[in-house]
């Protein structure tokens, strides 16, 4: 079996929309025909959030195309996935999104050395306004600073 650590599929919005407080791996319920595709790299976190039903995790809005040799048996593209985390992650976040307004967000897809998908979910908060534009001037002081460094 490959080791699959080429698969990063990666939420570029998360660092502009939010301030990242904490980071967890999560595992992800998948069916045979999901995770053929995320190992082709057909999958999306755009618009993606994450939600608790009955005490559980779920990731809303993931995107991951059919596999193209599927049959009937073939899953749908957006349904709601289960995370996997410990019940005690799992407490503590739904008492921190209740209590200071925070969300959970996806940030990276990914395939560990074992063969599994798992998929980093951060504890964020959103920015204003004002903040994306400070975001966007340092991104843009830093560019300069890293062409004049290179001439």
């Amino acid at each position: 079996m490959k080791a699959g650590n080429d698969i990063r599929i990666k939420n570029k919005r998360v660092s502009f929309e939010y301030f990242v407080l904490e980071r967890y791996v999560a595992g992800i319920v998948l069916t045979g025909t999901e995770i053929k595709s995320i190992r082709n790299g057909k999958a999306s976190l755009a618009d993606t959030y994450c939600i608790f039903d009955g005490g559980e995790l779920f990731v809303r809005g993931m995107h991951i195309a059919e596999y193209s040799y599927g049959t009937y048996n073939n899953h749908v593209a957006k349904r709601d996935r289960k995370l996997l985390l410990t019940k005690k992650e799992l407490k503590k976040l739904e008492i921190k999104i209740k209590e200071k307004g925070l969300t959970l967000v996806p940030t990276v897809l990914f395939i560990n050395n074992k063969g599994l998908a798992k998929l980093e979910i951060a504890l964020a908060k959103g920015k204003h306004y004002y903040d994306k534009r400070e975001t966007l001037k340092q991104k843009d002081a830093q560019r300069e600073i890293d062409r004049h460094l290179k001439k």
